[in-house]
């Protein structure tokens, strides 16, 4: 029963061999010049403002967790649609209502404003 499971061990092992090795080797052979450029930190090519522990908006955390949800509907409605042609009535309608269900998750995020990416005049006046 487990030697069916070897040739992953194996393949994993040699992953592993492998990434130890090109990353001793990258930082063996690689050039290391540190400036002061360099060293400074990098934030999607802007300049640093303010202090690291400010506070992010709500809005952030809730487009990354829509971001994850349509993300799972993805892969859930990935083999439903294979299986198209091979569908009962069963798995066409619980197909359905889970569609419907997330419709009705983005419509409320719609109507919240959670995709809405403008500064609201409150937020923008606050420095």
């Amino acid at each position: 029963m487990l030697e069916n499971y070897i040739p992953i061990v194996i393949l994993l092992g040699i992953t592993f061999v492998l990434a130890l090795i090109l990353m001793s080797l990258s930082s063996l052979l690689g050039p290391y010049r540190p400036n002061r450029n360099k060293l400074n930190p990098y934030e999607s090519g802007m300049d640093p403002v303010g202090q690291a522990k400010e506070r992010y908006s709500i809005g952030f955390y809730l487009v990354a967790m829509e971001f994850i949800v349509f993300d799972l509907e993805v892969v859930f409605i990935y083999p439903w649609a294979v299986m198209l042609t091979d569908m009962t009535t069963g798995m066409f309608v619980s197909m359905i209502i889970f569609i419907v269900i997330l419709f009705i998750g983005l419509w409320y995020t719609i109507k919240k404003g959670t995709l809405d990416f403008e500064l609201k005049p409150a937020i923008a006046n606050r420095k």
